[in-house]
């Protein structure tokens, strides 16, 4: 079974840019040939563009299609293969790992569907990776839906300020309260000063949070978001880059 990685936090805090970092890594310098599935649970999609992945159908789009697909096929149509042969259609190959987007369905209501289509695949697929990196939507509710299942690793992504810390401090709250199936739980710290790194860590010991990373401000990685670069072409020595080494020892991998 392959180990389950997702990856949270509050909005604004590059929560997208790290987890595209991770999977950056693991392709390229890891030195390991993972088989990766990487998953962007986001209605918003940034994972793709960050990754620089060109996606044309998205689990939003396959909701659609069950949907229909209840009064527009025969009564005897195998659902289990239908289902497996849109996950097919919405599955991006890419060199080194696959995507999965979330989307946005069309039309009205809520995402319970579509939520019970991402369970519906993670159980189809997960066995079929070595990991699967989910990066979630911003804010907790998701959470509170389970809508993944049996985490291995839970990763929180805050900025240094004190409320970005109590953000990381409440998922880990909520994630107990609701009785969420995970085997560890980390925070990773984004765009971090060097005159802030010690007061950011010694917050975070104090409000019992264990920092695997503290990814310092990088002005090519900046530039790379400010103009829509994918960052899978950020250079081997970038500050930001250089941190996941860190990062990827302390999740085992």
């Amino acid at each position: 079974m392959g180990k389950v990685i997702a990856v949270t936090g509050k909005g604004g805090t590059g929560k997208t840019a790290v987890t595209a970092m991770l999977i950056r890594y693991l392709v390229k310098n890891s030195g390991k040939k993972y088989r990766i599935l990487a998953i962007d649970a986001d209605p918003d999609a940034n994972l793709a563009d960050a990754l620089g992945v060109k996606v044309q159908k998205t689990i939003g789009d396959m909701r659609e299609y069950m949907q229909q697909s209840r009064y527009t096929t025969p009564p005897d149509t195998d659902k289990q293969r239908l289902f497996e042969s849109k996950l097919f259609e919405i599955l991006v190959e890419e060199e080194g790992y696959d995507l999965l987007v979330m989307g946005k369905p069309e039309g009205s209501g809520c995402y319970c569907f579509v939520n019970n289509l991402l369970r519906g695949i993670m159980d189809k697929t997960v066995n079929d990776y070595d990991l699967v990196i989910i990066d979630t939507p911003a804010g907790l509710e998701h959470l509170s839906r389970k809508t993944i299942p049996d985490l291995d690793i839970l990763i929180a992504v805050t900025d240094e300020s004190r409320r970005g810390l109590t953000t990381a401090e409440r998922i880990r709250d909520l994630a107990r309260e609701i009785e969420l199936s995970y085997k560890s739980l980390f925070v990773i710290v984004n765009k971090v000063t060097s005159e802030r790194k010690a007061a950011v860590l010694e917050t975070a010991s104090g409000l019992g949070l264990k920092v695997i990373g503290t990814i310092p401000y990088d002005e090519r990685l900046a530039k790379f978001d400010l103009v829509g670069d994918p960052l899978m072409g950020l250079p081997d020595d970038s500050p930001a880059v250089k941190e996941m080494v860190q990062v990827v020892g302390a999740l085992g991998l």
